[in-house]
C-alpha cells in the first residue's frame, strides 16, 4: 500500500502550491512514505484523468490538487487531509498502519525519558558519608 499524492507542478495558483507543499511536509515529518505524482508531467494524462474520475470535486469542474490515495482508494483532499492531521488521525485517513513511538523515549515502567546525557552536576553521596561533586570526581581523574 503506497501512499500517492497528486500534484500539479505548473500550477499558477499560489494556495494549491502551499497545500501542495503542506502536504508533502506533514507526510515527511510523520515518516510516511509517498509518491508524488505530477499529473501536468508529458506522459502523466492517464494519471490526471485517474486522479480526475476518483476524486471528489467540491466547488471546482474538475478536483484541484494536491489529492491524496491509497494506492487506487481515494483518501482525500487537502482539507481533509488538514482535518485528519489537527485531530491526529492522519494514519487512519490514509489507510496505512498506525506507526509505534519511535524506541527509547520513554520508559513506560518508570515514565524515565532514556535520551541526553544522565550525568548529574547534583553532589553525590559515596558510602563513607563523605560528599563529592562530579567535577572533583573528573578532577581527580585527570590528575591519576
Amino acid at each position: 500500500m503506497v501512499v500517492k499524492v497528486y500534484v500539479s507542478g505548473i500550477s499558477g495558483n499560489k494556495e494549491v502550491k502551499k497545500r501542495q507543499q503542506r502536504v508533502c511536509m506533514i507526510l515527511d515529518s510523520k515518516n510516511i512514505t509517498y509518491d508524488v505524482i505530477d499529473i501536468t508531467e508529458p506522459g502523466k494524462e492517464a494519471d490526471k484523468e485517474f486522479m480526475q474520475q476518483n476524486s471528489d470535486a467540491k466547488d471546482a469542474k474538475h478536483p484541484l490538487p494536491p489529492q491524496i490515495f491509497n494506492d487506487e482508494t481515494y483518501c482525500g483532499d487537502y482539507d481533509e487531509f488538514d482535518l485528519a492531521n489537527e485531530n491526529d488521525e492522519l494514519e487512519k485517513f490514509l489507510k496505512v498502519p498506525v506507526s509505534t513511538p519511535a524506541a527509547g523515549t520513554v520508559n513506560v515502567e518508570n515514565g524515565h525519558v532514556a535520551n541526553g546525557n544522565t550525568s548529574s552536576r547534583e553532589p553525590i553521596k559515596e558510602e563513607t558519608g563523605e560528599v563529592k561533586n562530579l567535577e572533583d570526581e573528573e578532577s581527580e581523574e585527570e590528575e591519576e
